[in-house]
């Protein structure tokens, strides 16, 4: 008898421990639920599959300190699915998103390219060391006193007289130009190197002959001139009266400049982007490898530089 009411009491004490086990998980279970980045993005009014995105791409850190401080926006999930997404920009994205009715991709591109900035204003002196990737535009300034170390002459064979260029692009405009005289087009520089005052007196004239606006949207101000950089060339046919793009030789430099690290600065369906009329003329060395990718990708340099170059060093 005692061994048979030992016997239901364990029975009931496992049971009870069962029970107790199961009620704990379950509690458990519920406090790390409720405490969870995927809940806590449900209730600020986030569908499954918005959380499903933004967790998948965003580190719980950045859901944590950012995300959740933030009211539900429709389009943060859409921003953060974009291949060119920068997260340091993601203010900026939905801010930019609020003010323009236009697509995720459209958002990232102007953002990344600091299209949501006025022109010329809070900007900061581009950084040099970044070498032959270094931007210049309405948003980055060269000194007025900076001077590539490494100019050198362009030899007539290739440019008009008194031209100069940066000797780490030399050899490979070399290779281009001797490549295109071969496929039966004959490439001359009109204007590489520019120093500051040049700039500026290229600037000033066309203000005083056309007005502010005219001057601001056909030339960089001394500064944000890419000439300034000596990787910056103006390339025409020799010899040829018809306008540069719509030539065979303009075609030609258009596929496979990037062969030889340069690339098409000012295209035509880029101009919202890059601030600058197209320029089909204009070509900036930047090495083959952005070279290549620009020409892969489609980006502009604004944008190539934006995620490939300043959100790269922060991945290091």
């Amino acid at each position: 008898m005692k061994k048979r009411r030992l016997k239901k009491w364990a029975v009931a004490l496992l049971i009870g421990l069962v029970v107790f086990a199961i009620a704990l998980y379950l509690l458990i279970s519920y406090i790390i639920k409720i405490n969870s980045n995927p809940y806590k993005l449900s209730k600020l009014g986030y569908k499954d599959d918005e959380v499903t995105k933004i967790v998948n791409i965003l580190s719980d850190e950045q859901i944590k300190n950012d995300i959740l401080t933030m009211s539900y926006d429709e389009n943060l999930d859409d921003i953060v699915s974009e291949r060119y997404f920068i997260y340091a920009n993601l203010k900026r994205y939905l801010y930019y998103r609020k003010l323009n009715n236009v697509s995720a991709t459209a958002v990232v591109t102007m953002v990344n390219a600091n299209r949501d900035r006025d022109y010329y204003s809070n900007m900061e002196e581009t950084d040099t060391s970044k070498d032959t990737l270094m931007l210049v535009n309405k948003y980055y300034y060269l000194k007025e006193d900076y001077v590539p170390s490494d100019l050198v002459d362009i030899a007539t064979t290739y440019a008009y007289s008194g031209n100069q260029m940066r000797s780490v692009a030399y050899d490979d405009l070399k290779s281009m130009f001797n490549d295109a005289k071969t496929a039966g087009y004959t490439l001359i520089v009109n204007s590489a190197y520019r120093s500051y005052d040049w700039q500026k007196t290229v600037y000033n004239s066309r203000k005083v002959a056309y007005g502010l606006t005219y001057a601001d949207k056909y030339v960089a101000r001394p500064g944000n001139s890419e000439h300034q950089t000596g990787l910056a060339l103006d390339i025409v046919e020799y010899g040829s009266k018809t306008e540069f793009k719509d030539t065979d030789a303009y075609k030609w430099l258009a596929d496979n400049a990037y062969k030889y690290g340069f690339i098409e600065r000012y295209v035509e369906s880029q101009e919202e982007v890059t601030g600058f009329s197209a320029e089909a003329w204009h070509y900036r060395y930047v090495g083959k490898d952005a070279a290549k990718t620009i020409h892969q990708t489609g980006l502009s340099f604004d944008e190539y530089y934006a995620y490939y170059v300043l959100n790269k060093s922060n991945w290091l």
